[in-house]
């Protein structure tokens, strides 16, 4: 299975037991949750959930929704169901290939059935950049030509009408994002996220309501570091689950 680290989120809140090596969960996880607004009876489902840390940091604000957390990767669909029992999440865990509409029908992941989809799907597509020799990293980063659309239109397809999508994605592609967001959500809300006060953004964070005709809106961005190089008080306290960005 490999070595696994067990860390924790949210100032202790959330234990993660996840991979050494490969892709491992950090701030991009940390604001994607901090934005998600969860509500008692809702139906959540954390699409490419690779450990769970998402879809956990989401529980630890709100325990009185059904969390689903879908992941293709056995060995880490494993490390999601102990870190949900290690939690006390009372989390599903179905291991799917978002991409593959059998493969989601299969674990019951049927569409118009979520309130709230969180995603943090992989960044880059095969030609696009050199993907790393690390089978896990690699897997995590590059999905196959084209796989961006197909896996923002399946986790819209999963979503109930008036249901509502969060992702976090780099920045340089909000361009291709919000195009392909568009043919099934409106009312979108985009806030990008830089390093620092004098450097572009790095991320972005977007959500979306399904079939809204709501026009975009830009919500104020937020910055990681101070001019001392270290997290800003915001930061700070959204790592602590002190704050949110609803």
């Amino acid at each position: 299975m490999g070595e696994v680290t067990e860390d924790l989120l949210l100032g202790g809140r959330v234990r993660l037991v996840q991979p050494d090596k490969g892709h491992r969960a950090g701030t991009d996880a940390v604001l994607l949750a901090a934005s998600a607004a969860v509500k008692p009876g809702d139906v959540v489902v954390d699409v490419g959930a690779a450990t769970g840390a998402v879809g956990l940091m989401a529980a630890a604000r709100e325990r009185g929704a059904r969390f689903i957390f879908v992941e293709r990767d056995s060995h880490l669909a494993e490390l999601c169901r102990r870190n949900c029992r290690d939690n006390g999440v009372e989390g599903e865990v179905a291991v799917a290939d978002v991409l593959d509409k059998g493969s989601r029908l299969a674990v019951g992941l049927n569409p118009d059935s979520a309130d709230l989809v969180l995603t943090n799907p992989p960044f880059l597509e095969e030609g696009q950049a050199r993907i790393s020799p690390d089978r896990g990293r690699a897997a995590a980063h590059a999905l196959p030509a084209g796989g961006l659309e197909a896996w923002l239109k399946a986790c819209a397809g999963l979503l109930k009408p008036k249901g509502r999508l969060v992702m976090i994605h780099r920045a340089d592609r909000v361009a291709e994002c919000l195009r392909i967001l568009e043919k099934w959500l409106g009312g979108l809300e985009l806030r990008f996220v830089h390093p620092s006060a004098d450097r572009p953004a790095i991320r972005f964070l977007v959500s979306g309501i399904k079939g809204s005709r709501a026009p975009v809106s830009i919500l104020p961005p937020l910055i990681l570091n101070g001019p001392d190089g270290h997290f800003t008080p915001q930061t700070e306290a959204l790592h602590r689950g002190e704050a949110n960005l609803l």
